[in-house]
């Protein structure tokens, strides 16, 4: 977006005047933008006179009183850019394209979007294939169908690539108001990146909420986040699109291990995104943060006069990686001074229904058992009907008693029902003039306050000094046929500072001297990079020893390449000292994305690789803290840790290898395309990789490895 763009992004956002252009759709717009209360001056256009009814009405763009700040247009896909010239010609800011038919349609209308491209010039086009636009701060609507909002002064926006679901957020009834409602449709000229980076300023807007399929332009979302993270406005996505990804090729195994939604989602956990995986948890979310605050970890207090719900909280948390601490010791004994004989002091705390309604003594309960500190606290109540309300006041003493003891922890509270309806909306509107959430749903409020602390450690860590991620793309010359061979592949490796076999490459005949110069057992390979997946042609042979026929294997080998291959091969065998103390195997991987920039995926490596699909992704350039956090995610970690007495893998050495891979792959960004070390053998002393796949833009630009 450039500087003229954004200043016509304002005039859309921000009109003193709107047309509307069309026919039915544009006439019902209009006719909503008139009932929201819009001061500025609403127009229509349509070739017949009177079409908008009291509205005024013209007949064509050059008849426009002056060049109007806003247009809602609404006319057949094929008229569209003739029209959109026009404007441009006439100086209009921005235009909502309701009208459909562009480059969702593939090649029929690719070229038709072009056009429209084209026609718009410098002015902020919201659209193609989108509903439109909704301003809840001065009423200019640019919106064909009924909307359940109502005027505020302040609240999150919702910038989304479904007008659909756009339409059913605003019927929430779970008191989430928004200031805008924004359509990004195609995003042919502004992207969802577009509109965040310029709402970020406006004190209007409290947070946002996205439903995103695509991002444009990754490093400037992450850009205009980090902006947002400044200034402590959350930003929650619904992410569509979590089906993997087909691979890119069928080279490397993290191809087909990975898709760009494991991208998505390394990038939004690094800049502190929540994402969540529905629109009603998107509303929780954002009434969580808007409301009650971030929560800084995962640190969870909950209450409750239910042992059901303490089951459903603890099988919620340990579902969404909440932590539910336990009381220490003296937060126990004062406890006990408080609650009942039958209570079990512990958390999530059961405080019985003998002290239901008792506001002061829960007062005590919360706050001592908010004592020792947690990032977040939560308090279940199903409240009965408005036309049950005998049991009501004692609800409300519950819930007051709450209020006070998490304002005085300072810590971000939640009040939420078991069922999602029970919590009545005068309920709700109490609750939030108290700076409580109030939240639908056990599962529900676990997961908004899960994603809610996403963010919360994204700002804590801000706040401390630390950096905010963006990624670097490198455009990169794609040549398929710029494979290095295994040994080629090793030496960048080693030059690199990590660590391979002690090897050399010899031909057949020579195998078996060579073997024994370096020490058995050995590995024994041949060394082709038109065959990269060696054991599916039978050209890799492991744990030979002295007794064997070496030289034999390795002629046989050469045979079946050969076959393989549909050629002689190449007499070239790689022979290699096998290591040994192996603790576990891991496969990691380098993507270029061209999106993403440098992503490492770190997995359960050997020949299970895909079988296991234990996986973890990493942006780069990473910190060893992220590298190390990756690695707790696979369930491989269990036996670099030391499974059930079995040695304990060497930690920092293999930090330090991820460390150096990294390195290695900001070091070629501008040749290097993917990457698969696999099997990385991880022992008590150190790392070792076994294997390489390495496919580069342009060998010439590599240093020059041995032969």
């Amino acid at each position: 977006m450039n500087a003229a763009q954004r200043d016509n992004l304002r005039r859309l956002l921000a009109p003193r005047h709107v047309v509307f252009i069309g026919g039915e759709s544009a006439v019902f717009a209009a006719g909503q933008c008139a009932a929201g209360n819009f001061r500025g001056q609403i127009w229509g256009l349509n070739p017949q006179p009177k079409r908008f009814d009291t509205i005024p009405s013209y007949t064509s763009v050059e008849a426009l009183p002056e060049p109007p700040d806003a247009v809602f247009l609404a006319v057949p896909r094929q008229g569209v850019p003739a029209v959109v010239a026009e404007l441009r010609e006439k100086g209009a800011g921005g235009i909502v394209c309701y009208s459909a038919g562009f480059g969702e349609l593939g090649d029929d209308g690719a070229d038709l979007e072009r056009e429209l491209i084209t026609a718009c010039g410098d002015m902020a086009l919201a659209g193609p294939n989108v509903f439109g636009l909704l301003n809840y701060i001065t009423g200019a609507h640019l919106w064909p169908f009924s909307h359940g909002g109502k005027p505020v002064d302040r609240g999150p926006a919702v910038i989304s690539q479904s007008g659909m679901l756009s339409g059913y957020l605003l019927t929430n009834r779970r008191s989430v108001e928004f200031s805008y409602v924004i359509g990004a449709g195609n995003q042919s000229v502004l992207g969802v990146e577009d509109y965040l980076d310029y709402l970020v300023d406006d004190p209007a807007v409290t947070g946002f909420g996205l439903y995103i399929e695509t991002l444009r332009d990754i490093p400037r979302f992450a850009e205009a986040v980090g902006r947002a993270l400044d200034r402590g406005i959350p930003i929650v996505a619904l992410k569509a699109g979590r089906s993997a990804l087909a691979a890119q090729t069928a080279l490397t195994h993290t191809g087909s291990l990975t898709g760009q939604d494991a991208f998505y989602q390394s990038l939004f956990d690094r800049i502190g995104v929540a994402r969540v995986s529905s629109p009603s948890l998107l509303l929780e979310t954002l009434q969580m943060l808007t409301t009650a605050g971030a929560p800084q970890g995962r640190r969870l207090a909950a209450f409750t006069c239910s042992g059901g719900d303490v089951a459903m909280l603890a099988d919620c948390a340990e579902q969404e990686g909440l932590i539910f601490d336990p009381p220490d010791e003296a937060t126990d004994r004062t406890l006990r001074q408080w609650l009942p004989d039958i209570a079990t002091v512990g958390n999530p705390l059961d405080y019985t229904t003998p002290l239901w309604g008792h506001e002061e003594v829960l007062e005590k309960v919360f706050s001592a058992a908010l004592a020792p500190g947690y990032h977040a606290a939560l308090l279940v109540q199903d409240y009965p009907p408005l036309d049950l309300g005998e049991d009501r006041p004692y609800y409300q003493a519950d819930a007051r008693a709450f209020v006070r003891a998490t304002a005085s922890a300072s810590i971000p509270a939640a009040v939420c029902s078991s069922l999602p309806e029970n919590l009545d909306a005068d309920t709700q509107h109490t609750l939030i003039e108290s700076g409580v959430a109030p939240l639908q749903g056990i599962g529900e409020a676990a997961a908004a306050i899960r994603a809610a602390a996403v963010f919360g450690e994204a700002l804590d860590k801000r706040k401390r000094g630390g950096d905010h991620f963006i990624p670097a793309c490198h455009p990169v010359e794609r040549d398929p046929s710029a494979l290095l061979d295994e040994w080629q592949g090793k030496q960048l490796l080693s030059a690199h500072q990590v660590r391979i076999p002690q090897g050399e490459v010899c031909p057949a005949h020579d195998a078996a001297e060579t073997a024994r110069r370096i020490g058995f057992p050995v590995a024994l390979k041949l060394v082709n990079s038109a065959l990269p997946h060696k054991s599916d042609h039978g050209i890799v042979r492991l744990h030979l020893c002295d007794t064997d026929d070496i030289d034999g294997i390795a002629h046989e080998v050469l045979s079946l390449g050969s076959k393989a291959l549909g050629h002689p091969a190449e007499d070239r065998i790689l022979i290699e000292q096998m290591a040994d103390g192996l603790v576990a195997e891991l496969l990691i991987g380098i993507q270029n994305d061209p999106q993403f920039g440098l992503v490492m995926t770190v997995a359960g490596g050997g020949t299970l690789v895909e079988l296991l699909e234990d996986t973890a992704t990493v942006l780069l350039p990473a910190q060893p803290a992220d590298l190390l956090e990756a690695l707790s995610k696979l369930r491989v970690m269990a036996l670099l840790q030391g499974y059930r007495g079995r040695p304990k893998a060497d930690l920092d050495g293999l930090i330090d290898t991820l460390m150096s891979v990294s390195n290695m792959a900001i070091d070629l960004a501008h040749t290097l395309i993917e990457m698969d070390i696999n099997p990385l053998w991880i022992t008590e002393h150190g790392c070792i990789a076994v294997d390489a796949l390495i496919r580069v833009g342009d060998v010439n630009v590599l240093p020059t490895a041995p032969n």
